[in-house]
């Protein structure tokens, strides 16, 4: 099983046990974040994650060695049509060299990792409507010289 295939098979058992991925993540004792993205194919599973993930889901063996297999990360490079996905895009272009600018008058040339990473999913309630915070949480990374 390839990881587009276990990425279908994943979130179909998902949608029929209806759980969040919040849900899923405490019965494994994971990010809900962290969960998500390996279902999607973009993360790794140890073997003790993966086991667990399929037994929440009721998926079968071959699942798990997919979740486990290293993935390819990349994605779509054409401009994102979905309107949560496209508005992250565009924080992106709009702030992107402002965040680079500011990261780097703080800790140096260079930038922040995207392995030695965490993220957090937030719903702040508001009266004027509830906010979103997402926190990117990751190590800094200085280029070197030689």
């Amino acid at each position: 099983m390839d990881k587009l295939e276990m990425r279908h098979t994943l979130l179909a058992a998902k949608a029929r046990k209806q759980l969040t991925w919040e849900e899923i993540g405490k019965s494994i004792g994971m990010s809900p974040v962290w969960v998500a993205s390996a279902c999607y194919g973009m993360n790794s599973a140890t073997p003790e994650a993966a086991q667990k993930i399929c037994q929440v889901l009721d998926a079968e063996p071959d699942v798990a060695a997919a979740l486990e297999a290293f993935p390819t990360k990349a994605w779509d490079e054409a401009i994102p049509q979905d309107p949560l996905i496209y508005r992250l895009y565009e924080v992106v272009g709009v702030y992107g060299e402002t965040l680079k600018d500011v990261i780097q008058e703080k800790f140096g040339d260079g930038i922040m990792s995207a392995i030695d990473f965490t993220m957090e999913v937030d719903k702040v309630e508001d009266p004027k409507g509830d906010r979103v915070l997402l926190t990117l949480n990751g190590k800094f990374l200085p280029y070197k010289a030689w």
